[in-house]
């Protein structure tokens, strides 16, 4: 998929993107997401890797030194710049910062959908600092969310659009540290998403609150390899 292929899908459906991002599954999936981010942020230089409207931005922007989003997408670029949000448009592949520029660079839900994934871990490698931090997030071959999109490859996100039109990857944690820039060290793992088969379970009064804690304490327990999102951490040797 080009560039310009993977801006009309995601200006496709920029509209609608928060409906259902504000309660239940998805809110909590932003909110664990901040809290992995947010204690690596306070008081540094931060990049967001496709961030989209903003949601996970504006919770860290006001914990940085200096903190500036970048998607591909003018569509979803418009929500966040009307939050007053500091970003730009371009791609992973293409990071207009100078070398050594970031304290920390975070992605969630972009990598993924990154064809050259190798060029786009040696960008935001470049212009991260010697001893700064990268917080990735991959989709897990090994976890229940592949089975499950095995069975249902194919996931409505707009008006006749939908995930099959744009290209998909699941790795595994091999797969990923066999793949990060020498000069990276990978320094451990979070996982999201672990036991979820449906997330309608969060929305289910009495439950989804409780379903919620649980999914918490999975994500940092030796299970968090099996997460259907697996954050990969590593640091910049200096």
């Amino acid at each position: 998929m080009s560039n310009d292929q993977a801006r009309r899908y995601y200006n496709s459906f920029s509209g609608g993107y928060e409906r259902e991002r504000h309660k239940g599954y998805h809110r909590w999936l932003d909110e664990q997401s901040v809290s992995i981010v947010a204690p690596l942020a306070e008081n540094a230089r931060v990049l967001e890797v496709g961030c989209g409207t903003g949601l996970i931005l504006k919770e860290v922007a006001p914990l940085a030194e200096y903190a500036v989003g970048l998607d591909i997408s003018a569509g979803m670029l418009e929500y966040a710049r009307a939050r007053q949000l500091n970003v730009i448009q371009s791609s992973a592949t293409a990071i207009p910062f100078p070398d050594n520029y970031f304290d920390l660079i975070y992605s969630f839900k972009v990598l993924a959908h990154v064809p050259d994934i190798s060029l786009a871990l040696m960008e935001m490698t470049r212009v991260l600092k010697p001893g700064g931090r990268l917080a990735l997030e991959f989709y897990n071959k090994r976890s229940l969310r592949y089975l499950i999109r095995r069975v249902r490859p194919s996931l409505e996100v707009g008006v006749d659009t939908d995930e099959s039109q744009i290209f998909t990857r699941f790795d595994d944690l091999a797969d990923l540290k066999a793949q990060l820039p020498p000069n990276l060290s990978f320094t451990g793992t979070a996982g999201l998403r672990v036991a979820t088969l449906l997330p309608q379970v969060f929305k289910v009064p009495g439950v989804g609150r409780m379903w919620a804690g649980f999914e918490n304490l999975l994500s940092t327990s030796p299970l968090r390899v099996f997460g259907g999102f697996l954050v990969v951490l590593a640091q910049k040797q200096s």
